[in-house]
């Protein structure tokens, strides 16, 4: 597995503590992106999955009743193969498996996505944009392969958590939340809706890149606009 990184004590990846591997290569450019060092597919370090899987498990004492491994990237979709043989590791030791990812990957015409659900407790889904102009301008694709897998993992009855970066005048209009808002609602299995607020804390790595930041000026939501998409998101019967 080609991977960018790894995060022994992670607690913002999901429940508990978890061990967080950073896998290399995304498809996607987004705007708004804090580890654009993660897209190129060929980067990175070619690490086994049985050494991974060793890895994490050093850490497993302090997993207790919620935590466990998420992948996370980069887009770990990318390296679905890799990702199936991971996860059958960590079941073999009782772990929590969680899959951070974009969705952008998904075609519901191969069969690899039934082994990986079977292998998977918990997706995190990285809504980026409800509109499909919108999305396709925000990271260079269409939503259709997001959407379709939010619909995938509700009909297959399994754990999301959706998240939400909030980009001002970007992702954070009301137009926009509730339209979100109302694509969730035709979901059964989200259990969490987290809003993100954009950071400009990833900008140094384009200046070390010698990349043009895209969201340059943007600067990050007020705590007015925060909290009003926490109500819209997160709140029942809107």
């Amino acid at each position: 597995m080609r991977v960018h990184s790894f995060e022994s004590f992670g607690t913002v990846d999901g429940p508990g503590i978890r061990f967080v591997v950073f896998a290399q290569g995304c498809v996607m450019r987004c705007k708004y992106c804090h580890n654009p060092d993660t897209w190129n597919v060929g980067g990175g370090k070619e690490i086994s999955v049985e050494e991974i899987a060793n890895e994490a498990l050093k850490y497993k004492s302090y997993f207790g009743k919620n935590g466990g491994v998420t992948v996370s990237g980069g887009e770990p979709l990318l390296q679905i193969d890799e990702l199936i043989k991971l996860f059958t590791l960590l079941k073999q030791n009782g772990v929590h498996t969680c899959v951070d990812t974009s969705g952008i990957c998904f075609r519901e015409t191969d069969e690899r996505y039934e082994k990986l659900l079977a292998l998977t407790d918990l997706f995190l889904l990285d809504i980026k944009h409800i509109d499909e102009e919108g999305h396709k301008t925000l990271t260079g694709h269409s939503n259709g392969a997001p959407l379709a897998f939010a619909k995938y993992l509700s009909g297959h009855q399994k754990p999301m958590w959706i998240r939400h970066v909030l980009v001002p005048d970007i992702t954070d209009t009301d137009e926009q939340l509730l339209r979100l808002r109302g694509f969730l609602d035709t979901l059964e299995t989200v259990e969490k809706v987290e809003v993100l607020p954009y950071h400009t804390m990833g900008k140094v790595k384009y200046d070390n890149l010698g990349m043009a930041y895209p969201l340059e000026g943007v600067e990050p939501p007020t705590k007015e606009r925060i909290q009003n998409a926490k109500k819209i998101l997160q709140e029942r019967n809107i």
